[in-house]
């Protein structure tokens, strides 16, 4: 076999058939992975639409190529002396403790999760193209971009709940009463999340951590009139606002 017959193998009619079938697969899985990532972000959570949507997308990619060994490399498979699935699974896990070098988390706000997420996937793309499937390495790089680039758009328009991390520090020997910062809450728009409320004590002063979710979209005063407000609040003798974000 000639050098440019193993170089058109690469192209042939059914590697582009298989790069074309892949393709489908991670169209769907993405569309999957949004869908479950805006329920995530309409719900405040860290992890929203670009997260849900790469991972999935990229697992998709990894276990559908698994099912045609016989023509990775061109076709050429059987001429090669070490498994691939093998070299594989150590650098999808490799690169996994590499994406998770760059998440960061303070108090309630999580960042980096897309960031890890793109890395694992932009490793993905490298796998494709190492075993030959060139057009789906393409479409993967491709739908990532664009769901890094213009997701962020598609996200204002939908229906979503912006949450605020709160931490409240109350004045020695002052004791606050849930149901009274739970309707100081929803008079400004907001409701806090039944699991995320946390009370420590330390000198005889309480500090309240929570995560308050916004009704709607349309709801909510801003950080600006909620610190003008909790400044003035009875017992309060520091907080601190910010968004919760990924």
């Amino acid at each position: 076999m000639t050098e440019r017959d193993l170089l058109s193998a690469y192209w042939s009619g059914r590697e582009l058939f298989t790069n074309g079938l892949i393709l489908l697969h991670l169209l769907g899985a993405l569309l999957l992975g949004l869908l479950v990532g805006y329920e995530r972000a309409y719900h405040g959570r860290a992890a929203g639409m670009r997260t849900y949507g790469l991972v999935c997308m990229a697992s998709a990619a990894l276990t559908i190529l698994a099912g045609y060994p016989e023509i990775w490399y061109g076709g050429h498979a059987g001429m090669v002396a070490v498994d691939p699935t093998r070299i594989i699974q150590g650098v999808v896990t490799g690169i996994g403790f590499l994406g998770a070098g760059v998440i960061m988390r303070e108090g309630f706000n999580i960042s980096g999760l897309t960031t890890a997420a793109s890395i694992w996937t932009s490793s993905v793309i490298g796998i494709l193209v190492g075993i030959g499937f060139y057009l789906a390495a393409m479409g993967l790089a491709f739908l990532a971009s664009m769901i890094m680039i213009y997701l962020n758009r598609l996200e204002t328009l939908l229906p979503s709940r912006h949450a605020v991390a709160v931490r409240m520090r109350f004045r020695p020997e002052f004791l606050p009463r849930e149901a009274a910062i739970r309707e100081l809450a929803l008079s400004r728009g907001y409701e806090i999340a039944g699991s995320s409320l946390t009370i420590s004590s330390d000198d005889g002063r309480q500090e309240w951590r929570f995560v308050a979710l916004a009704l709607s979209r349309k709801t909510g005063a801003p950080l600006s009139e909620l610190a003008r407000e909790l400044g003035a609040t009875e017992g309060v003798e520091a907080f601190q606002l910010s968004h919760a974000r990924n």
